[in-house]
């Protein structure tokens, strides 16, 4: 568990600037859904501006951080037209597993999820690509995608279901916006678009807007994605994805709005996050007569030893009712090392507490984060 030690820290706008400032991603128009449109599927109806996937113009990618290859899919949703495109259709595909694509015609369509996708552990790969024109919904009422090693309704698969290779996901190519998954209590809750735990999973290309989960409590997080137990401490990769945006865009949680994870280490190259709000009160364990939570308003990493390595992403306008507008890190026994390598972060107010020097900030690990050629402010 981590610890309020605000008395320790001090907010400020301090500004470190050590090198190169990476410059904002470009805004794209981007599909957003109509959520009264029928339940099965439709193309977009009114578009929003919203910035593309990610900061593109970051650092060189490495090979594991690129997209999987999926011109030969083992299954494909839709025949060509948006009607096509159903919540069952993704439903049975994701429980099938293997590598899945969408045929919905030309045009950018969003499918409006009437059950969760949930992956069975028998799968060794899931990698489910939306080509960049495909938004799944859960229209405010419902998670969008689960995966879970250690519950039984998924299959177990071995005997130490939280250290496993399988299944491998992927995500690519794909819009998640009106998650929720308030009120879930299984494995703590959080993952409001995607919760993840065994196994291995990757984000590319991706972008998660409108999120949400319980919006108390000291530890529940990750509107967008939360992450548990991935298999040997190996790394979560994010790639050229967006978290949050402007305005109705932002994604919301107690903690880790953006992303969410107990002692699992991340690797987060040319990613935006943008928007976000920790909106939780208490911090953690919560304070005297508080329900707990409002840290991380973009990112809310936990546990003892794990990384964050955030290389060529921007950071910007995230808020944090307790710690860490940007970045709130425990690790609770100081091994756990934070590196920023040319990025961004600015004006993300932590409204409590952070660390001295690094605004936006709350630091706990192994010495104090390693920052090169980058700028916060």
């Amino acid at each position: 568990m981590t610890h309020d030690r605000s008395r320790r820290f001090r907010a400020g706008s301090v500004a470190i600037v050590l090198g190169l400032v990476v410059a904002a991603g470009a805004s794209v128009w981007a599909a957003i859904e109509r959520i009264d449109q029928p339940a099965t599927a439709g193309v977009s109806a009114e578009r929003l501006s919203l910035p593309g996937p990610g900061n593109p113009g970051g650092v060189p990618l490495p090979p594991e951080a690129l997209p999987v290859d999926t011109s030969n899919p083992d299954r494909v949703v839709g025949t060509g037209t948006p009607a096509s495109c159903t919540s069952a259709a993704v439903v049975a595909a994701v429980a099938a597993g293997g590598v899945i694509t969408f045929d919905c015609g030309p045009d950018p369509v969003t499918i409006v999820m009437q059950q969760t996708a949930k992956v069975v552990n028998t799968s060794r790969i899931v990698v489910l690509d939306g080509g960049g024109r495909v938004t799944l919904s859960g229209a405010g009422q419902r998670r969008i995608l689960y995966m879970n090693t250690c519950d039984p309704a998924q299959i177990w698969t071995t005997p130490t279901c939280q250290n496993q290779d399988h299944p491998v996901l992927t995500i690519q190519g794909m819009h998640f916006t009106q998650g929720n998954s308030t009120g879930e209590t299984m494995e703590g809750g959080g993952g409001g678009a995607v919760f993840v735990r065994g196994g291995r999973v990757k984000v590319l290309d991706s972008s998660f807007t409108a999120n949400r989960c319980d919006p108390t409590g000291p530890d529940v997080g990750g509107a967008a994605l939360r992450v548990l137990s991935q298999f040997q401490e190996l790394p979560v990769i994010v790639a050229t994805t967006t978290f949050g945006g402007g305005g109705s865009a932002a994604n919301i949680c107690s903690n880790g709005a953006g992303i969410s994870s107990i002692g699992v280490s991340w690797q987060i190259y040319n990613s935006l996050f943008v928007g976000n709000q920790a909106i939780g009160n208490g911090a953690n364990p919560q304070r005297p007569g508080t329900p707990g939570g409002g840290s991380g308003g973009a990112i809310y990493l936990d546990g003892n030893r794990f990384t964050l390595d955030l290389a060529g992403s921007i950071v910007r306008d995230n808020t944090a009712n307790e710690g860490g507008g940007a970045i709130f890190f425990v690790s609770n026994n100081r091994t756990g090392e934070l590196r920023i390598t040319s990025s961004t972060l600015e004006g993300n107010p932590s409204l409590r507490f952070e660390t001295a020097g690094f605004p936006g900030i709350f630091f706990l690990g192994s010495g104090a984060p390693r920052v090169t050629n980058s700028t916060i402010r």
